[in-house]
């Protein structure tokens, strides 16, 4: 098993050859910092954001030691602009929820299940290529630990918001807000099933594009 090498010693800044790498990290800075200036909720942006700040830094250490593709950094870039969004607001208080609730029927805002779901769609190639390019694995136990992966940073994460929500809220209703459960007790099940479902769906999307790229057996 061996994991690809990218970097290039000859090029040192290769990221100003890809302008549109330059372009999603410039949209994104910006983005992010707009929302951190005007939120009505300094402290809810600051604990939802500094998972987008760490995935930030992940990318740009890693930048020259695994390249993803740009379809990749494109799921990610979008991925990452919902839950800033999200983040602006607290998620159950999120617009876009609120205006679902009309056109939909729905008795709670569920902007939250949709990054949820996102979160399982859109970061779900970019898993899948670490461990196909980057360590050289088999269509099946690449998309096995993409799967695994998925679902077990889906239970982190809820942990995570759990502890935080617990430390910093101590429990009360802001807390309660924060968690974005609204009265759902079943809120972190369904969250993790939602990013399952996003995930199982973006491997299928993966396996097929991948089996159409191959080229046509030759007729003896």
């Amino acid at each position: 098993m061996t994991f690809t090498m990218t970097f290039r010693s000859e090029n040192k800044l290769p990221f100003l050859h890809k302008p549109l790498h330059i372009a999603y990290t410039a949209i994104f800075v910006l983005f992010l910092g707009y929302t951190g200036f005007t939120t009505p909720d300094l402290l809810n942006w600051l604990l939802e954001n500094s998972l987008s700040l760490s995935v930030l830094i992940i990318l740009a250490a890693f930048y020259n030691i695994f390249r993803f593709t740009d379809t990749s950094y494109t799921l990610i870039f979008l991925f990452m602009m919902l839950h800033v969004y999200g983040s602006y607001y607290q998620y159950a208080d999120n617009p876009f929820g609120e205006w679902m609730k009309g056109p939909f029927n729905f008795q709670r805002n569920h902007y939250d299940r949709i990054v949820h779901f996102g979160f399982g769609l859109m970061l779900t190639y970019p898993l899948y290529e670490i461990a196909r390019r980057g360590f050289d694995l088999s269509v099946f136990l690449s998309s096995v630990l993409t799967l695994s992966l998925v679902l077990a940073l889906g239970a982190i994460y809820e942990i995570v918001e759990w502890v935080v929500a617990d430390l910093v809220y101590d429990g009360d209703e802001q807390g309660m807000a924060y968690l974005g459960m609204q009265g759902d007790i079943w809120d972190a099940q369904k969250d993790m099933v939602l990013a399952f479902l996003g995930a199982i769906i973006a491997i299928g999307f993966a396996i097929v594009l991948r089996k159409r790229k191959q080229p046509a057996p030759s007729k003896t």
